[in-house]
């Protein structure tokens, strides 16, 4: 009997990919580190849960970027508690092999493609919601893998 070894190289299209400038005010991504709400990093602890993303920082108000070329994929809705409606949207993208979320992002449009440095959105008013928290967009990945490697 003849064997046959096949061998399969996978390649990951996001291997190298980094974010660009998410929002205007920030062009390095500086991530939202501690305050009386929490710390921004994935993995962080809220009560008896994992933050499933990395927060980048962001102005109430600020425009918000395309970090590379994106497909939209439609919109998000955060909570299910009327009470922070007003930080309740986000967005669905596609881009170098990744998918992705934008939380607190009140989007221009929920589909199309957008080039890298578009504006896709403006930041949401955090500080109603949250008086005091450092504002920012959470990215998350959607199968809610770290995303801080594309950082």
């Amino acid at each position: 009997m003849r064997g046959v070894v096949v061998l399969l190289a996978v390649l990951c299209v996001c291997d190298g990919v980094k974010f660009g400038q998410l929002c205007s005010g920030n062009s390095a991504n500086s991530r939202r580190t501690s305050d009386d709400w929490g710390s921004g990093h994935y993995g962080a602890r809220r009560g008896t849960r994992e933050h499933k993303g990395l927060d980048i920082v962001c102005s109430d108000g600020s425009t918000v970027y395309a970090p590379f070329d994106v497909t939209l994929n439609g919109g998000v809705i955060v909570y299910t508690d009327a009470k922070k409606a007003a930080i309740n949207n986000g967005i669905n993208l596609r881009g170098e092999g990744l998918c992705f979320k934008l939380f607190y992002v009140q989007p221009d449009r929920v589909s199309g493609s957008v080039m890298k440095g578009e504006r896709i959105g403006v930041m949401m008013p955090m500080q109603t919601v949250y008086r005091g928290i450092t504002s920012h967009v959470h990215v998350q990945m959607c199968d809610k893998s770290n995303p801080t490697p594309y950082f």
